[in-house]
C-alpha cells in the first residue's frame, strides 16, 4: 500500500499496564476505535506514543500489532527519533521488516545538529529504505527547523513526500504550496490550527486529541472537504478547549486523561512522567468535563462525497 498523504492520522498514544508493561489490549480498543471513525492512518511511537521511553522491542512490538489489527485497511507509519544516523537506519529497516508502510523522521535527539548534518541525516536514512517518509517539522519543541532551503535538497529523495507541519506558523502552509506544489504534502501537526492549516491547503491531519474524539476529528476533516465549512467550523470551536489540551508539555498526560473519560484508555504512563494531580488534573478533568456535556451531535460524516 503506498500512503495516500491526506485525511486524519492520530499519533496514537502507547498504553501501560499498572506493571509498567505494554497494555496491548486497551491499545487495540483504541485502534479500533479510530477505524471505526474513520481514520486515514495510524502513526505509532511519536511524542504523543512516548517515544522516548520504548524500547527497541517494544517498538517492534506496537508496529506488528498494530499492522495486524488494522489488517490492510489504512497505513501503519512509525515514528523515528534516534541519537545517531546508524540508529535511524537501522529503525527504518525494522520498521520495513515488520510491515510499516511509511515512516515519520525527527531531527537526531540530543544533539543539535546544524543544517547540513540535518539534511544528511535524513537522506542517509531516506536513501537507505524504500518507504515512503514523512518529516517532523516541530522547531519549537525539538529546537531544528527544517527550512524550506533545506527541503529543497531533501526533495532529491523521492521517498521524501510529505512534512508534519508544527512549526505553529499558519502562513508556512501557504510556503509550501508556492515553492513545491504538491510535491511535498502537508500534514498538519498542531491541533489548535488544525481547520486553519486544511483551508490553507494542508493535505492532512496528524492529530493528537483523536486519541480520545476520533469521531468528531474525523468529521471536521469530512466537512470541510466537503465544503461544509460552518458545520465544520462549528464542530471545531466545540472541540477547541480540548485541543488546547495538546499543546501543553504534559500533553501525553491530558489525552491520557480524556480517553479514559471517553472509555478508549488508560491514565497510565511511563516514569519520568506521572498521571496529573492537584489543580493542574482538576483543571484538565474540568475541561474535559464541560466538552462532554456540550459534545456535538455529528452528520453522517461517512457518507459526504
Amino acid at each position: 500500500m503506498s500512503i495516500q498523504w491526506k485525511g486524519v492520522m492520530p499519533a496514537v498514544t502507547t498504553k501501560f499496564t499498572d506493571n509498567d508493561d505494554l497494555d496491548l489490549k486497551n491499545f487495540e480498543l483504541n485502534i479500533n476505535a479510530q477505524l471505526d471513525a474513520g481514520v486515514h492512518g495510524i502513526v505509532l511511537g511519536g511524542t504523543l506514543g512516548e517515544a522516548s521511553t520504548l524500547s527497541d522491542s517494544e517498538k517492534r512490538i506496537l508496529t506488528r500489532t498494530t499492522v495486524g489489527i488494522v489488517k490492510g485497511k489504512v497505513p501503519v507509519l512509525i515514528n523515528i527519533a534516534e541519537q545517531t544516523t546508524k540508529g535511524a537506519i537501522e529503525a527504518a529497516q525494522k520498521a520495513e521488516e515488520d510491515g510499516a508502510k511509511g515512516l515519520m523522521m525527527l531531527p537526531p535527539m540530543r544533539y543539535k545538529a546544524g543544517d547540513r548534518e540535518t539534511v544528511e541525516y535524513f537522506k542517509s536514512t531516506a536513501n537507505s529504505t524504500s518507504l515512503p517518509i514523512m518529516i517532523y517539522n516541530n522547531p519549537v519543541d525539538y529546537k531544528i527547523e527544517v527550512t524550506m532551503d533545506m527541503f529543497d535538497d531533501l526533495l532529491k529523495c523521492s521517498n521524501i513526500e510529505a512534512v508534519k507541519e508544527s512549526t505553529r506558523d499558519i502562513s508556512n502552509v501557504t510556503r509550501i504550496k508556492n515553492r513545491f506544489g504538491d510535491r511535498l504534502k502537508i500534514m498538519t501537526g498542531v491541533d489548535t490550527l488544525a481547520l486553519e492549516s486544511l483551508l490553507m491547503g494542508a493535505d492532512g491531519w496528524i492529530a493528537g486529541l483523536v486519541c480520545a474524539f476520533p469521531a468528531e476529528t474525523v468529521a471536521i476533516y469530512e466537512l470541510q472537504k466537503a465544503g461544509r465549512i460552518k458545520e465544520a467550523l462549528e464542530i471545531y470551536r466545540w472541540f477547541l478547549p480540548l485541543l488546547e489540551l495538546d499543546i501543553n508539555p504534559k500533553l501525553v498526560q491530558n489525552i491520557k486523561l480524556a480517553e479514559v473519560a471517553t472509555g478508549i484508555g488508560t491514565e497510565n504512563v511511563r516514569a519520568p512522567r506521572l498521571p496529573l494531580h492537584g489543580e493542574e488534573r482538576t483543571h484538565v478533568l474540568k475541561v474535559i468535563e464541560d466538552g462532554l456535556k456540550n459534545r456535538p451531535t455529528l452528520p453522517d460524516y461517512k457518507s459526504l462525497q
